[in-house]
């Protein structure tokens, strides 16, 4: 077994790396967003940020939910573990659901931003850690896992792309983002 983050003979990473590359993303767009607050005149920036931020958390988990997920259910047999990383999924696209029709400036969506956040680094802390370790220790083959991984990614951003259909939670990723709500 390689290590997490080598480079497999053909070069492919493992799928500790990939998922970690996902993280490690998903936090430098909450640390960008983070670093536009109270900044005049970056509402258009921030909005797209978190357009960003959601349509990354939403591949990831769809990734996650389809390819990790199972096998590592299969590989180790801990279904409280992936049980509860399931429930954490459904909270974070709950939260994801809420900020595609928010934009900076109404109410709550600083503070939706904030718990999306908060939840997410819990989650990954907990995957990167106890998830990350049980595979490591199962006959899990992270190289094979991380092919598998890449290559549905690569089909859903094929099939996300805005030319062609576009899987509802993603739609504002395109630029489509839902017009503000009137003021009540």
């Amino acid at each position: 077994m390689t290590s997490p983050g080598t480079p497999g003979p053909d070069g492919q990473a493992d799928v500790f790396a990939l998922l970690r590359a996902d993280h490690e993303r998903i936090a430098r767009l909450f640390g960008e967003f983070d670093s536009l607050r109270g900044i005049e005149d970056e509402d258009e920036r921030r909005a797209a940020l978190i357009d960003d931020v959601c349509y990354e958390l939403a591949m990831h988990g769809m990734l996650e939910e389809e390819i990790f997920y199972p096998a590592l259910r299969a590989a180790t047999g801990d279904e409280e573990m992936v049980d509860e990383a399931d429930v954490e999924h459904a909270g974070v696209r709950e939260l994801v659901a809420q900020l595609e029709v928010m934009y900076p400036g109404d109410e709550h969506f600083e503070a939706t931003v904030a718990v999306l956040a908060e939840e997410v680094a819990h989650h990954v802390a907990r995957e990167e850690g106890e998830m990350f370790e049980a595979a490591r220790a199962s006959a899990l083959d992270p190289l094979q896992l991380g092919r598998r991984l890449a290559a549905r990614r690569r089909a859903l951003e094929e099939d996300l792309d805005p030319a062609g259909g576009v899987i509802d939670a993603m739609e504002p990723r395109g630029g489509m983002r839902i017009a503000r709500r009137a003021p009540d």
